[in-house]
């Protein structure tokens, strides 16, 4: 914990403890903000920590599993409680799970990927929307996929929940539309993280962006002056626009 957050934007960051989840809550940190590093695995997190910690940056770690409904809930009053606000969400955390035809797909999978891809998003947005209203410029980035848009074979599940996500973030952005607060997607594209590596294992992590890579632009979605709302970022796209 830190004693000194009271002139430091606040940043909540789902699957903070790898890929692009950690990336972003390190780059957050980086950036003067103080992060609320949460995760399944304590370890893991004290480790994210460190190394925020270690740069000179500020956070506080909170164990989380998304499929605890009854913790999710608790989220926003907890939160309140010692920062009053958020200031910035990105929702980093999700599953593949298992690709396969959709009539094979076990209803343990098809439960599980919903509920952490798609309803623990929802039971976020319902818990800490107050606080991020109470932000003078709250930013919300969820992590969305290009095959929430292509329909591909044995993606079922998956697909189903990131297109489920976008519809929600979508919704949701309009509903902010009176307020300083703005809700957008980010499609990160191949990238060199565990969940890429599952779903491709033939794949060459080596020929793949790293997940530091995205920070810039995730640092740009999260800004005060970032005034988009409701839109799918694709990274690549962005990444090339700056390139060239």
């Amino acid at each position: 914990m830190t004693n000194n957050t009271e002139n430091k934007r606040t940043a909540f960051v789902t699957g903070a403890t790898r890929g692009i989840g950690r990336a972003a809550a390190i780059a957050l940190a980086a950036s003067g903000c103080h992060v609320i590093l949460s995760g399944r695995t304590v370890g893991a997190l004290e480790e994210v920590d460190d190394e925020v910690r270690s740069a000179g940056g500020s956070a506080s770690i909170l164990k989380l599993n998304l499929l605890n409904a009854e913790r999710l809930d608790a989220l926003g009053p907890s939160l309140y409680e010692r920062w009053q606000k958020l200031d910035i969400i990105v929702a980093a955390a999700g599953v593949l799970g298992r690709l396969g035809p959709l009539p094979h797909t076990p209803d343990d999978i098809w439960n599980e990927t919903l509920a952490i891809n798609l309803t623990a998003n929802w039971r976020l947005i319902r818990t800490l929307d107050p606080l991020l209203r109470r932000s003078d410029a709250g930013r919300a980035v969820f992590l969305s996929s290009g095959a929430a848009r292509r329909h591909r074979a044995y993606w079922g599940a998956y697909s189903v929940s990131k297109a489920g996500l976008d519809a929600l973030v979508k919704t949701y952005a309009h509903e902010l539309e009176t307020t300083p607060a703005k809700a957008n997607l980010l499609d990160p594209g191949a990238t060199r993280t565990k969940m890429r590596a599952k779903a491709y294992p033939g794949e060459d992590p080596e020929t793949l962006k790293t997940p530091e890579a995205l920070t810039p632009l995730i640092l740009a979605m999260t800004s005060p002056n970032y005034k988009e709302n409701g839109e799918t970022v694709i990274a690549q796209d962005w990444l090339e626009k700056q390139s060239g």
